[in-house]
């Protein structure tokens, strides 16, 4: 797979995640394109990438780039990832695949017609222990599932004078709480439980319907540490938190609450999938251990180690039981599985990554819940 040299296009948070991960696999990396000429420049220099690219175009045209990573702000995934697809690129876009259902559908029928690997990058299903969890539940050893109960919690907007561009509905979309970290967990447990969710009832709250913006863009989690020059007040539409209640195909219920507006929290993932045999638990600020519950004998806690998993999962463990392994590394896990596939060279067999018919299918649950919240009734997916 170290023959696929690879194109970034975004310079901001998820631009050197994507660059870090490539280079632990051994990917060359072509260069990368920020949203000017001096941020292409600027991030080019501090990754020690050979390219600035000066435009899309140029990246659209480079015959020596297969595949490319596209980490724009949300509304630029669709038209982008349409291009570079019509361009013959492998593509592997963040989430959400893209502003609305419509747009999604299209890249499905794209992805199709090109013929080429497109992933949505849902990395945290690469967590090995997730990897496990995902085993042991289709396996049965919890028998059958009867509830998915969780959440997704951050602190980074708690305060009104914290801004970044995410919170704006024309650049983001209309749900940002759920579309940035809630389908991360939907995504994370369907795939777990091999359910899927068919109708949902949500209940969302904007605190900060005004926000003070910074005289200046902040990036993604860095409002503490970054020197602020003035501040002018905008409207603010997309919600900060929200729960909702899951009906899913298999009979179980659910519930899930996010939040990007929970002090303390600064990044914490968390789920409990209950079945007629057990229990499991995961809490993705502890990522290297899950809780086993039983009913009549003692619980367990499963520790990342190779030699304790099966080996669906070890195949995304690098470092041995006691050695931790966390974020940075799922990227680099979900990475491999996507390289590896395009260097199978049988795009017909099963991805091993999250597919855009998955990316297409959280974009209509997030239209489902936006209807839900609006009309205040249960909506079916």
């Amino acid at each position: 797979m170290h023959h696929l040299k690879a194109a970034i296009v975004g310079a901001g948070f998820m631009g050197p995640a994507h660059t870090e991960g490539l280079r632990r696999l051994g990917i060359p990396i072509a260069g990368i394109l920020g949203v000017s000429r001096e941020e292409s420049e600027r991030a080019a220099k501090n990754l020690g990438l050979p390219k600035a690219y000066r435009s899309f175009r140029e990246i659209l045209e480079d015959e020596s780039v297969k595949v490319v990573h596209v980490t724009t702000p949300n509304k630029l995934h669709y038209p982008m990832t349409r291009d570079l697809l019509r361009a013959g690129k492998h593509v592997l876009c963040e989430k959400p695949l893209a502003m609305n259902s419509r747009e999604s559908g299209d890249l499905v029928r794209l992805a199709k017609k090109s013929g080429r690997a497109a992933c949505v990058n849902y990395n945290l299903r690469f967590y090995p222990l997730n990897i496990e969890a995902k085993k042991r539940v289709l396996a049965g050893e919890l028998g059958r599932v009867y509830s998915v109960v969780g959440s997704y919690v951050q602190d980074w907007l708690l305060y009104p004078t914290d801004y970044n561009w995410r919170v704006l509905a024309r650049e983001g979309g209309a749900l940002r709480a759920i579309a940035d970290i809630g389908t991360h967990w939907l995504d994370l447990v369907q795939t777990i439980t091999g359910a899927k969710v068919v109708s949902l009832c949500a209940d969302l709250q904007t605190v900060h319907p005004v926000r003070r913006r910074p005289k200046g863009e902040v990036e993604t989690f860095s409002g503490k540490v970054q020197k602020i020059k003035g501040t002018e007040s905008v409207k603010i539409k997309t919600e900060d938190a929200g729960g909702m209640m899951l009906r899913f195909d298999n009979g179980a219920r659910g519930t899930l609450w996010v939040s990007q507006i929970t002090a303390g929290r600064k990044n914490c993932l968390r789920y409990e999938i209950s079945g007629s045999k057990a229990a499991m638990y995961w809490n993705s600020e502890t990522p290297n251990d899950i809780w086993i519950g039983y009913r009549d004998k003692a619980n367990e806690r499963l520790h990342r180690d190779p030699g304790l998993l099966s080996e669906d999962a070890r195949t995304y463990i690098t470092y041995p039981g006691g050695h931790n392994e966390g974020y940075g590394d799922t990227f680099k896990q979900s990475f491999k599985a996507f390289y590896s596939y395009i260097a199978r060279r049988n795009l017909r067999a099963r991805p091993p990554f999250p597919t855009f018919e998955e990316g297409h299918q959280e974009i209509l649950l997030c239209e489902a819940i936006l209807k839900s919240h609006k009309t205040g009734k249960w909506v079916k997916v």
